[in-house]
């Protein structure tokens, strides 16, 4: 969880967007029988930790729901509208693939830059970049 935050940290000193990383264990029973999904979880997450909250609307919530190994991102209009849902889908099967060979911190850090590297092409920090979200992993 200390990789998780310092890779946060350290990636948001290159851009203006702010990246969270959630994780569940599962879902609960009730989700389950209403055959909610873990996109729909996902969204639900990004609402609770107001990601959608930033100023640039560049937030991008990584969730990460260990039952399934499912790996869901959701981000704020401005920075979607550039990267699209077939660039976030990339980094999430990438990091599937990467859980799938055990390697969890490895896929979960490289996922971080990856959605970085997006966030530095279309936010570049030039400046003093105030932290608006905290960078702490959280655990559902």
């Amino acid at each position: 969880m200390r990789a998780i935050e310092a890779a946060i940290g350290e990636s948001e000193t290159t851009h203006y967007g702010e990246i969270r990383f959630a994780v569940e264990a599962a879902l609960d029973p009730m989700a389950l029988l209403y055959g909610r999904s873990a996109r729909e979880r996902a969204v639900e997450v990004f609402s609770q930790l107001r990601v959608w909250d930033t100023e640039r609307n560049n937030g991008v919530l990584i969730y990460l729901l260990l039952a399934d190994h499912r790996v869901e991102i959701v981000a704020d209009r401005g920075i979607h509208r550039d990267v699209g849902q077939p660039g976030w889908e990339a980094i999430c099967r990438e990091m599937e693939h990467s859980f799938r060979q055990g390697l969890f911190g490895q896929g979960v850090v490289e996922g971080i830059r990856a959605v970085a590297s997006h966030l530095v092409r279309h936010y570049p920090a030039s400046g003093v970049n105030e932290n608006e979200l905290p960078d702490k992993p959280i655990v559902l």
